[in-house]
């Protein structure tokens, strides 16, 4: 080692003369100084290349030996005098190989330096520098694990060996090049090169060929196309030995990939089955979304059939606008049904379904896969995978999806079957709901009104009416109706000779449905169909022992529908179930009313014998109480006769007879009240009958009173069936009683009018006063015998009165306002029998 130190000028006044590339290292191995020739190497400033280290320059493979071999120098190790040989690249990515002469020096300041004397070597001819590249490529190659990688690396070498390349695949039906590019113009020449598995030179246009086809092989009918300066036969054994590398990288990687994919198929459906043996099974929506996630793609949606036989409907869809599911001519959903519908297992779209795809998603997907859902060998439905057309599926892709397809119809299964659990479960409890109501409900009104709520909920539609029998009108007349309706159509009457559907299955006595009202309605009845705005409509018969009772008709107002078996065999029981209900409830009507009919027969039986022991008591008191008040009558008029009294004798002879008097009108009085009495019915003139009572009682009671008495009769009132005598006398005991409440004069107005009561029409007379009234305590007891309010009364009136209308199958009601006047009501029945019992 020359024990000179050198400062850094004396290094470049050093290295300067030299034309060959000429540098010197510092201690660690850093360009201290560099001449022209070995920055003009670089291709770089020399700022950009003093300063750094210079293993920089060197190639990859051996700065770790040039590197170690520094370390050593730099230590103390003896310099190895013999040139070295390794490769510079160059900024441009070129590199060059140099022959290194290396000197020891010292540096100034005591560091330890090398100089480094550079020989460029001559260039290789270009085929050596092509083979290297490509067998290096090939090296490459091998650590590929992928396919794309395994093209990409190959596409690269080419290019980096001085080549234009490209991958064309066959589908089939045509050649696509890989990057989306045109294939070339004599790309026919490719189908040669696979049909025949040799290398296919072209370039017709030229003297010399300028590309060739290589066939690849591989896991898919690949071809290699090459194209540079020095393309020609005698080259092509490199290149088929390179395509063939290709083609070999390829089907290892395929074969690897296969297994990954296969241990990452397995992984994923055990991790599908798992998800869908939930004990409550998820939501298709959330099923798709694990789909989409394994395929990657943008997109999932769900066809099933609603019905054997029917065209599949989307039921659910994951990463779809609603505006690409359907709705339109052509939706995306639409592209692969009918093709998947046909093939078992997974379809991959085709060209022309990939085209159709883009055009109506407006570019979003350009590739699909799908694959049919079949149940017990039938098609059930279709899933559908999209991606955008960067991304296509393969058979691999339809292959695992028609495996989660057969998942998919199990987790639908599933949910169908818990869904029917649950609805035969939610049936059940409100059967047996209605049964423990109408059971306990011995209404029939009260049965119908609760029924047809129920049915709405249990059979899933709109509205419910229910029809009841009326056998001597023959006509079906409207009961009850769910709460929406409930009072529009208790006013409606189907006669049972009428077209509509109601009045049918009265007659044929079994259900009938119209699935769509709008192609099978009956004219009978489109006023009210349009006016519930009806779309579907169900009638079901109320039959108990072959006895028609009613119908019972059921709407859906949301669109027509289909009323399957199984719905139409759920409101048979139902109704069968209602049917006994009314029955029952009819039957304790029935009972009910008969019992009241005998209670009422039994208290008039004891009534007729209370009335008749008192008749023959009174008839018994009246003959012992009239014959000493005959003696005192005659003994008070021979007195005034003999003593023709004055002053107070006279005034207690009058009291005497007064008293006698209202004695012996009240022995009337009570005969009057227990005498048995039939009357004798006969069509009358009301307003004659009135007109006499008003003349009488105003004769009697107010001849010397300011009173003022009327009557009215409703027009066009026709002649009433009543016994004459009785009705004027009952009409005359209130109407007095009126008169006798107004000492200071006032208005009494009788009144009668025909009034639908207690669900028949009756008349119904008023005699309404100005009076005083009558107090609230006391209201309850004025019909009372013997019950009265006035001195002079014998409290019989209002009693004979009250017998009067009771044997005339009537009854009398009397409403009063303190201050404000008294009406004593009268209500008789306007038709009843010639004779009464």
């Amino acid at each position: 080692m020359n024990p000179k130190a050198y400062s850094e000028q004396e290094l470049r006044a050093l290295v300067a003369p030299f034309v060959n590339p000429v540098l010197v290292l510092d201690g660690e191995g850093r360009v201290h100084v560099a001449n022209d020739g070995y920055v003009r190497l670089l291709g770089l400033e020399r700022t950009q290349v003093e300063g750094r280290s210079f293993l920089d320059f060197v190639q990859p493979e051996e700065r770790s030996r040039l590197a170690d071999r520094y370390r050593r120098l730099a230590s103390g190790s003896p310099l190895d005098g013999r040139t070295q040989l390794y490769g510079v690249t160059n900024a441009q990515g070129r590199t060059h190989e140099v022959s290194v002469q290396a000197s020891q020096l010292l540096l100034e300041g005591g560091g330890y330096g090398l100089l480094l004397n550079c020989l460029v070597q001559a260039e290789r001819p270009v085929e050596l520098a092509v083979a290297e590249r490509l067998v290096d490529t090939s090296a490459a190659l091998v650590s590929a694990r992928s396919e794309e990688a395994v093209r990409r690396v190959a596409l690269a070498g080419l290019e980096g060996a001085g080549f234009r390349a490209r991958l064309l695949r066959w589908e089939g039906t045509r050649l696509v090049v890989r990057d989306g590019v045109s294939p070339p113009v004599d790309a026919h020449l490719a189908l040669e090169a696979l049909s025949d598995g040799r290398p296919v030179f072209g370039g017709a246009d030229h003297a010399e060929p300028t590309h060739a086809y290589l066939p690849v092989g591989g896991p898919q009918s690949e071809v290699l196309w090459v194209a540079g300066p020095w393309v020609a036969p005698r080259h092509g054994s490199v290149l088929t030995l390179f395509a063939k590398v290709v083609g070999a990288a390829l089907a290892d990687a395929h074969l690897q990939a296969d297994g990954a994919r296969s241990r990452w198929e397995v992984e994923a459906v055990a991790e599908m089955a798992r998800f869908v043996a939930q004990p409550v099974p998820p939501p298709p929506e959330r099923f798709l979304a694990r789909v989409a996630d394994l395929l990657h793609a943008a997109a999932v949606v769900l066809h099933v059939a609603p019905e054997p036989g029917q065209p599949p409907r989307l039921i659910a869809h994951v990463g779809l606008e609603e505006s690409l599911a359907g709705g339109a001519d052509a939706p995306v959903t639409d592209v692969l049904l009918a093709a998947s519908l046909r093939t078992d297992g997974g379809v991959v779209s085709s060209y022309a379904q990939n085209r159709a795809l883009a055009s109506v998603s407006q570019g979003r997907f350009g590739a699909g896969t799908a694959a049919r859902l079949t149940r017990g060998g039938e098609g059930v439905g279709v899933v559908q995978a999209l991606r955008p057309k960067e991304k296509p599926f393969d058979e691999r892709d339809a292959r695992l999806l028609a495996t989660l397809a057969e998942l998919l119809v199990t987790l639908l299964e599933q949910r169908r079957l818990r869904a029917e659990s649950a609805r035969q479960l939610t049936e059940t409890r409100l059967l047996l709901d209605l049964s423990r109501t109408t059971s306990g409900v011995l209404e029939t009104a009260s049965i119908l009104d609760v029924a047809s709520d129920f049915l709405v909920h249990l059979l899933d539609v709109s509205n419910c009416f229910i029809l009841l029998y009326d056998e001597q009108a023959k006509v079906l007349r409207g009961a009850a109706a769910s709460e929406a309706h409930r009072d529009l159509f208790r006013a409606v009457v189907v006669p049972l000779d009428s077209d509509a559907l109601a009045a049918r299955v009265a007659r044929e006595r079994k259900p009938i449905a119209i699935d769509d009202l709008r192609q099978g309605g009956s004219a009978a009845g489109a006023a009210l169909i349009e006016q519930l705005g009806e779309k579907a409509l169900l009638g079901l018969p109320l039959t108990s022992r072959e006895e028609l009772i009613g119908v019972v008709m059921v709407d859906d107002v949301r669109g027509p529908r289909p009323f399957g078996p199984e719905l139409i065999d759920l409101a048979e029981a139902t109704c069968g179930q209602l049917a006994l209900s009314i029955a029952n409830a009819r039957l304790y009507e029935s009972l009910w009313a008969s019992y009241a009919e005998l209670a009422a027969t039994r208290a008039e039986m004891v009534k007729r014998e209370r009335l008749a022991a008192l008749g023959e008591l009174s008839a018994i008191v009246a003959h012992e109480v009239r014959n000493p008040l005959g003696v005192i009558f005659n003994a008070v008029a021979s007195l005034r006769r003999i003593l023709k009294p004055e002053g107070d004798a006279a005034m207690l002879l009058d009291i005497v007879g007064e008293e006698s008097d209202r004695l012996n009108r009240m022995v009337g009085a009570l005969l009057d009240y227990t005498r048995p009495r039939n009357p004798v019915l006969q069509h009358e003139d009301l307003l004659r009958v009135l007109q006499d009572s008003v003349e009488a009682a105003k004769a009697q009671g107010g001849a010397e009173r300011p009173v003022r008495i009327s009557s009215e009769v409703e027009p066009g009132m026709p002649p009433v069936l009543i016994d004459r005598r009785l009705i004027r006398q009952a009409i005359l005991n209130v109407a007095v009683n009126a008169i006798q409440s107004m000492p200071h004069g006032g208005e009494v107005q009788v009144k009668a009018r025909r009034e639908a009561h207690g669900g028949r029409e009756q008349l119904r007379i008023d005699v309404m006063d100005q009076g005083p009234g009558i107090p609230a305590e006391l209201l309850h007891r004025v019909f009372e015998p013997f019950f009265t309010t006035k001195a002079q009364g014998t409290g019989m009136g209002l009693a004979v009165v009250k017998r009067i209308l009771e044997d005339h199958r009537g009854e009398i009601a009397v409403e009063s306002v303190p201050g404000r006047g008294t009406t004593f009501i009268f209500r008789l029945p306007l038709t009843q029998p010639l004779s009464l019992p």
